[in-house]
């Protein structure tokens, strides 16, 4: 089997070592030809893994055509918001065979769309060849070799477990599902509730809120998973609270620092400044999976208060002011 890992940032680049570590012949596509020939040359890259020692093995190009030629699974390592351009200039190179499989965590803001959905319509494969690889991945840790563990989703049993080969190194242990809708929602909906917990954590707040701000965020993300279809045992596992665990602790997180930015007072470009110029996953998906929400009719108070910092002009002081003055009720309702 051959992997390209289109997609050089961070979380491509731990995702292509682990391929490689498992014994999968693996190409990774840079869009910077800088950035590929340094992969190449010394092994690492120094603008989102700095200090990590890429396998020799590991070939980097900045070729679409060379990187998708011959490639029996293509995984999407782009940002969700730019997948269905990406995949329009990909899709003349990828045989109608491929298996497509999706790092990327969100909602299409146009279309309401999960990843899953936005790759079969673009590229025509039938939902059985797309997968979804989502749990508590933090790129630096999984990079260093740290124990952690996955899940890749598929309609199509079989194929989940080709994947589950491909990726299982001595570090990196994937289990399989069949519930896609569940690891996408619970993938997308974390990174708005790390935010959440960011700007919690800025403003200084202590353990009390931010376990507050999870197990509320749980609790949305399970009313809105329900809500399109997902299994609320999927919600419960690696690809729902564990992914939202690590994602809303870890000062790794990049929706986590970036809210933290938020709460300390800067704003939207300031954060961004503050955060190397990138900007946060949940920034933009916090306004998809409102209108998500809004669309299937479900509260989504913390991911509204989200979106009104990033979006509506409101400070994450009267945000946290608005959440708390909220009518009471109980902890478990329709």
């Amino acid at each position: 089997m051959r992997a390209v890992v289109m997609g050089a940032g961070s979380w491509g680049t731990a995702t292509a070592k682990v391929l490689v570590d498992a014994g999968t012949d693996t190409t990774i596509w840079a869009r910077r030809p800088e950035l590929a020939d340094r992969i190449n040359s010394d092994h690492t890259n120094v603008d989102y893994l700095p200090g990590i020692t890429l396998p020799d093995q590991l070939v980097a190009t900045s070729s679409i055509p060379d990187a998708l030629t011959g490639a029996d699974v293509v995984v999407c390592a782009v940002p969700s918001q730019s997948l269905r351009a990406n995949l329009t200039d990909w899709l003349p190179h990828v045989t109608p065979e491929t298996t497509y499989v999706s790092l990327a965590k969100g909602v299409e803001t146009s279309t309401l769309l999960r990843m899953s959905e936005v790759i079969a319509e673009v590229s025509g494969v039938p939902a059985g060849q797309v997968a979804v690889l989502s749990g508590p991945n933090l790129a630096r840790e999984v990079a260093e070799g740290q124990p952690a563990a996955t899940v890749i989703a598929c309609t199509d049993d079989g194929r989940a477990r080709e994947l589950q080969h491909s990726f299982n190194t001595g570090y990196f242990r994937p289990y399989t599902n069949t519930d896609v809708v569940g690891c996408e929602i619970g993938g997308a909906v974390k990174n708005v509730i790390a935010l959440a917990c960011g700007m919690a954590s800025g403003v200084g707040f202590g353990q009390n809120t931010l376990a507050t701000i999870i197990t509320r965020g749980l609790a949305e993300t399970i009313r809105l998973g329900v809500a399109v279809g997902a299994q609320i045992e999927t919600l419960a596992g690696l690809a729902g609270i564990g992914d939202l665990v690590a994602t809303c602790s870890s000062p790794l997180s990049r929706n986590r620092t970036f809210g933290a930015r938020l709460g300390e007072g800067l704003s939207l470009t300031e954060a961004q400044e503050a955060t190397h110029g990138q900007v946060a996953e949940g920034v933009k998906s916090c306004t998809s999976v409102r209108a998500l929400a809004d669309k299937f009719d479900v509260e989504m108070p913390l991911t509204d208060a989200v979106h009104q910092v990033c979006h509506g002009g409101l400070s994450v002081a009267d945000a946290i002011s608005s959440l708390l003055g909220r009518s009471t009720k109980p902890e478990i309702y329709e």
